[in-house]
């Protein structure tokens, strides 16, 4: 790769840019972003600028176009696609941000539009924005009282199917607090590689290379990292291995699966190798993996990923799992299956994948989990332990799965998860359900990730 350059443009400019890829290119925001920066020199209040700038406009569409359409003569969706960005991005940082001078967004937008539009439009840009600051105070939104579902999912921009789901689940006060969470950035969590440090000595090389963090209350291996003066992957404990970046959610179900050293284990959906690199830790490294992934480009991140922690006993097979696998590969001690999913325990993290979803995802999903987890269920030896996880809160993905699992295998139990999680600071109620061996994380009541989690066991 060849040398980075320096910013040389406004790192608002950087970031309309971005926009207008991920809104009008379907690009991916996270992945957008991180690929963009990474042309630049480490700067970390630019960096930290643009990626706020790009996720939160991308996060808040919906709640950026209802404020905006009270001051535009015609709708948003009907503007040029450069204005309809730089004012979705202006508005949100009037909004949401409140260490940004009203006069420089002003300013800068105008600029941005001088620069992608006439003059004419800059004028609009001008008026639009000091209008909304003229009555930012006193915006009407959609009536909680007659239509709370509108009301919800344009104040906290998300779509209204889903809200409609949430609200009859969760009530409005559990579904406000689950909308709120989805749109706090994410805390950042580091799970310690105990194959080569324990938490208290990579909490000092943290701290040691200007990092703030503190360990995490959610399990062993955590560290929360709250404010780093350059990129993770440029510390010195990232390059010795000593962490891998997981949230403390995501870590619970390696742990459910309780692998012991020397075991022979499945993890039938690998990906770039989270779950996989903490059972080898878990392991301590002794003992064989196959892992198994459908795509390349993912095979070859997990592969980098375990080099880099020192691990040493997986066996990667890429491919389907519902099909062949590698000859020789039979029955395994414990088979965990982290399935496809819809994802809508994880929208925290990925800015634009709530307005990539639809409820019919959620139907296909679940007959491909199903096949799955049948496929699962033949690789586990009597006595085994068979892991099925997702990171979304559907019902029709994680319990009425498992209940039509247990009705097609008879073979199988739900087994005790509050036993190898037993760090963990469960609710009384969250404890009994893990005891009947089913556990859905509520991402608001411990600040993590969405997590569905069931552990059975074969019994013949």
């Amino acid at each position: 790769m060849g040398a980075k350059t320096r910013y040389h443009r406004d790192p608002r400019e950087v970031a309309l840019n971005l926009l207008y890829r991920v809104e009008h290119k379907g690009a991916y925001a996270n992945l957008a972003v991180d690929r963009e920066l990474d042309r630049y020199e480490d700067n970390g209040s630019q960096h930290a600028l643009v990626t706020e700038l790009v996720n939160g406009t991308v996060r808040m569409r919906k709640h950026l176009d209802w404020v905006l359409n009270l001051f535009l003569s015609k709708p948003i969706q009907k503007q040029n696609p450069w204005l309809r960005e730089i004012l979705r991005m202006s508005v949100y940082q009037l909004l949401f941000m409140d260490n940004v001078p009203e006069y420089a967004v002003v300013n800068e937008a105008v600029g941005l539009a001088g620069r992608k539009l006439d003059r004419g439009l800059s004028a609009v840009v001008n008026g639009v924005l000091r209008n909304v600051i003229r009555n930012r105070g006193e915006i009407p939104y959609p009536d909680m009282y007659q239509n709370p579902v509108e009301y919800l999912s344009v104040y906290y921009s998300h779509p209204e199917w889903m809200v409609a789901r949430w609200v009859e689940r969760y009530g409005l006060k559990g579904a406000c607090q689950l909308l709120e969470h989805n749109n706090v950035r994410p805390r950042v969590a580091l799970r310690t590689n105990l194959l080569k440090v324990d938490r208290e000595e990579l909490f000092r090389s943290l701290t040691d290379e200007g990092c703030r963090c503190t360990l995490s209350c959610l399990t062993p291996w955590g560290v929360w990292v709250e404010e780093t003066g350059k990129p993770l992957r440029k510390l010195h404990s990232y390059r010795e291995g000593w962490f891998y970046v997981q949230d403390d959610a995501s870590m619970l179900v390696s742990a459910a699966c309780a692998p012991e050293a020397g075991q022979v284990v499945y993890d039938l959906a690998a990906g770039v190798g989270g779950k996989t690199s903490h059972l080898a830790e878990l392991m301590g490294n002794q003992g064989i993996i196959r892992a198994v992934e459908i795509l390349p480009k993912k095979v070859e991140i997990l592969k980098e990923n375990i080099r880099r922690l020192g691990i040493t006993i997986v066996d990667i097979w890429t491919g389907d799992a519902l099909g062949p696998l590698a000859p020789g590969w039979g029955e395994g001690d414990v088979v965990l299956l982290d399935a496809p999913c819809s994802g809508l325990g994880v929208l925290r993290r990925r800015s634009d994948a709530r307005w990539r979803k639809s409820e019919k995802d959620i139907t296909v999903l679940s007959e491909l989990q199903k096949r799955l987890l049948k496929r699962g269920a033949q690789l586990v030896r009597p006595g085994g332990v068979l892991v099925y996880s997702t990171c979304t809160l559907e019902p029709e993905e994680n319990e009425e799965v498992i209940d039509w699992f247990l009705g097609e295998e008879t073979g199988f139990v739900l087994d005790d998860l509050s036993q190898p999680l037993r760090f963990f600071p469960f609710s009384p109620e969250d404890a009994k359900a893990a005891s009947r061996g089913m556990l859905v994380l509520f991402p608001p009541r411990y600040g993590t990730d969405g997590m569905f989690i069931a552990r059975l066991r074969r019994t013949r």
